[in-house]
C-alpha cells in the first residue's frame, strides 16, 4: 500500500473540495475526489414561483454567477414555450462573454499560474533581460526595464519582510518548477495587472443587469430596456462603454494572457502527456447566432465525443431520460428504490444521508459513500466537461475558427494533437477559447447596435408571464456552458409552482466520486499516473486538479499507510 496524500481543501477561491491520492514509487496509483459541503438548493426552490428561480440559483456560486441565472431562465422558458427576442439573446451572449473573459483570466493568473510560476525565483531575474523577453512576445506597453525593476524591488520587500501576503505559503523552490527567473518575473507582473483589469470587464454585467455579482435576469428576455436617447435606459452612452470594455478585454487577452500562456507552456511540454484522464467529452453548447432554439447556430457546438474519436460528434439532448442520469452509490444521498440505479434530473431526488466519518477525519471511507457531489453519467459514460471539451467538440464539428486557433497553438508549441488530452492541453484550451470569445463578443456587440439603430428595441416577451395561461403541469431543461463546463437546470412545474428542481453543474461532472460500476470521474481519472517528485509538496496534483478550475486556499497533509500524520504544509 502506498502513502496517502490528502489535500483539503485544494481549491483557491470558493468551494470545499478534498483530494486524496495513493502514491507508489513516485506516481499516483489511485485518487478520490470529495465534495465536503452540502448545498441543497433543490430543497430551497420547491414550492416557489418558477420566475424567481434564477435569483436563488444564481447564488449557488459567486464566481460563475451569471450562468446559473441563464440556465434557470432557460429551463423555465423551455417548460412554458417562451421564445425571447433577438436583442435579449444578444444581451445574454454579451454577459456570457464578459463572464468568460473575466473568469478565464482570473483562473490563469490567480488560480493556476502559481502552479507553474515560482514567485521567489523572480527575485533573481535581470530586469533588462525580462524587458527584452516581454517585448519579444508582445506589444504590451508595460514592459520597460524600469517597470520590471520597480516591481522586483516591491517583491523583494515582501520576501525580506517575511510576509509574502498574497504569495505566502507556496511551494517556492520546488524542483518541479521549470521557468527561468525572467519568465517568472513577467508572470508576477501580469498577476498583479490582471487583478486590476478583471474588475473592469464585469462592468458589462452592471450595464445590462444592474450589478455584479449576481446581475438581474428575466424569464422571457433581458432585464433592461433599450432606447438610444433615454438617460434611464440602455442608451448610446452606456453601449459605447460596453464597446470600450470589450476592446480593452481583447487587448489584454491578445497582448498579455495568450503570450504568457504560450511562454509558460513552452517550458512544460512534458505536461502534454500528463493528466489526460477520461477520453469522453460532453458539451451542451452556447452563444447562439440565430436564437437559442437553433443549436446548429451555436459558436460553441453541442455534442459529445467518446473514446477521443474526433471523427464523430454524437448528439446531446438534455430532455432525453436515457442520456443524463445521476447516481449516488458513493454520494451522501439516498434514492427511493435503491442507490444502484440512476435518475434523470426530472425525477431527481435530494435526500441527504451522511454515512462518513465525523469531521475532522484522517481519510475518506472510500469503499462506501464519500462525497456530497452526486455522480452524473451520459449514456452510462463518465464525461469531462469544460474548455478542453468545448474546443474538442468544436474542432471535431468542423469549426474553422476553432481549428485555426488549435492548429496554430500546436504548431507554436511544436506538440502533436495528442498533447491536447492532458493537463497542458486543458490549460491551453482555456486560453484559446478566451481569445475566441473576445472576438465573438465584438460580433454580438455589433449585431446589437445594428438592431437598435434599425429601430428594433424589443428586449423581452412577457406574454406568457401570467400563471393562469400556463399548463397545469410542465417541465423544462435549460442548458449552457459555464466557464468550467456544461451546466444544466431541470424544472418540473405543477399548478404554477416548482415541484422539482435539479442542478447538474460542471463540478458535478468533473469532481464527482465513482459510480456504482467503479468508473472514476474526471478529477480522479486525470490524477492516475501523475508523477510526484516530493510527496510532502505535491504540486503536481495541484497542477492537474487546478487545470479544471476549482477554487479556494488549501492545506496539505501527508499520511503513511496506517493513516498517521507525517507532515503538514500549507499552500497558497
Amino acid at each position: 500500500m502506498g502513502n496517502r496524500v490528502v489535500i483539503d481543501p485544494i481549491t483557491r477561491i470558493e468551494g470545499h473540495l478534498r483530494i486524496e491520492v495513493e502514491v507508489q514509487n513516485g506516481q499516483v496509483v489511485d485518487a478520490y475526489s470529495s465534495g465536503t459541503m452540502v448545498r441543497g438548493f433543490e430543497l430551497i426552490l420547491k414550492g416557489r414561483d418558477p420566475r424567481d428561480a434564477w435569483a436563488f440559483t444564481e447564488r449557488a456560486c459567486g464566481v460563475c454567477t451569471t450562468v446559473h441565472a441563464l440556465a434557470s431562465v432557460r429551463c423555465v422558458e423551455n417548460a412554458l414555450g417562451i421564445v425571447v427576442p433577438p436583442n435579449a439573446e444578444l444581451v445574454r451572449n454579451l454577459m456570457f462573454c464578459a463572464q468568460y473573459l473575466q473568469d478565464h483570466v482570473v483562473h490563469f493568473y490567480h488560480l493556476h499560474a502559481l502552479d507553474w510560476v515560482d514567485i521567489v525565483s523572480a527575485l533573481s531575474a535581470d530586469p533588462k533581460a525580462t524587458s527584452e523577453l516581454a517585448q519579444s512576445i508582445s506589444h504590451w506597453p508595460k514592459s520597460s526595464p524600469g517597470y520590471f525593476s520597480d516591481l522586483q524591488k516591491r517583491l523583494t520587500k515582501f520576501v525580506e519582510s517575511g510576509q509574502l501576503g498574497i504569495f505566502a505559503n507556496g511551494y517556492w523552490g520546488h524542483p518541479a518548477y521549470a521557468l527561468p527567473p525572467e519568465v517568472n518575473l513577467i508572470g508576477v507582473a501580469h498577476y498583479l495587472e490582471a487583478l486590476e483589469w478583471q474588475k473592469e470587464i464585469v462592468k458589462v454585467h452592471t450595464i445590462f443587469g444592474g450589478k455584479n455579482p449576481h446581475p438581474n435576469y428575466l424569464v422571457g428576455g433581458a432585464a433592461c430596456s433599450a432606447n438610444l436617447d433615454d438617460a434611464n435606459a440602455l442608451n448610446a452612452e452606456r453601449l459605447a462603454m460596453v464597446g470600450r470594455l470589450f476592446d480593452q478585454a481583447q487587448e489584454f487577452v491578445e497582448q498579455v494572457y495568450l503570450p504568457d500562456l504560450l511562454a509558460v507552456a513552452g517550458f512544460y511540454k512534458d505536461w502534454g502527456a500528463i493528466g489526460g484522464g477520461l477520453s469522453n467529452y460532453l458539451v451542451y453548447g452556447d452563444l447562439p447566432t440565430r436564437g437559442y432554439g437553433d443549436p446548429t447556430s451555436f459558436k460553441f457546438p453541442r455534442g459529445a465525443i467518446l473514446g477521443r474519436n474526433l471523427a464523430e460528434v454524437l448528439p446531446v439532448d438534455g430532455a432525453d431520460a436515457a442520456q443524463v442520469e445521476e447516481f449516488v452509490a458513493h454520494s451522501w444521498y439516498d434514492y427511493s428504490g435503491g442507490d444502484e440505479s440512476g435518475k434523470h434530473p426530472w425525477q431527481g431526488e435530494t435526500k441527504l444521508h451522511y454515512t462518513g466519518p465525523k469531521p475532522p477525519y484522517d481519510q475518506l471511507e472510500v469503499d462506501g459513500k464519500y462525497s456530497w457531489v452526486k455522480t452524473p453519467r451520459w449514456k452510462g459514460h463518465a464525461m469531462e466537461v469544460g474548455p478542453l471539451a468545448r474546443l474538442l467538440v468544436a474542432y471535431a464539428s468542423g469549426s474553422a475558427e476553432v481549428k485555426e486557433e488549435v492548429d496554430g497553438a500546436l504548431a507554436a508549441l511544436e506538440v502533436p494533437v495528442a498533447a491536447l488530452f492532458s493537463t497542458l492541453g486543458r490549460t491551453a484550451a482555456r486560453g484559446l477559447e478566451t481569445r475566441l470569445v473576445a472576438r465573438w463578443a465584438k460580433e454580438f456587440y455589433g449585431d446589437l447596435l445594428a438592431n437598435l439603430r434599425n429601430g428594433d428595441s424589443r428586449m423581452a416577451d412577457t406574454s406568457s408571464w401570467e400563471p393562469s395561461t400556463w399548463p397545469a403541469s410542465a417541465k423544462g431543461v435549460g442548458m449552457t456552458e459555464a466557464p468550467r463546463g456544461g451546466l444544466a437546470h431541470w424544472i418540473v412545474i405543477q399548478d404554477g409552482k416548482i415541484d422539482n428542481y435539479q442542478l447538474v453543474v460542471p463540478s458535478t461532472w468533473n469532481a464527482s466520486p465513482r459510480d456504482a460500476k467503479g468508473q472514476r470521474s474526471a478529477y480522479e481519472a486525470s490524477l492516475i499516473g501523475t508523477p510526484i517528485a516530493d510527496p510532502e509538496r505535491p504540486i503536481e496534483v495541484l497542477r492537474t486538479v487546478h487545470s479544471f478550475d476549482p477554487c479556494l486556499a488549501c492545506a496539505v497533509h501527508l499520511y503513511d499507510e496506517q493513516g498517521r500524520t507525517l507532515h503538514q504544509v500549507r499552500v497558497l
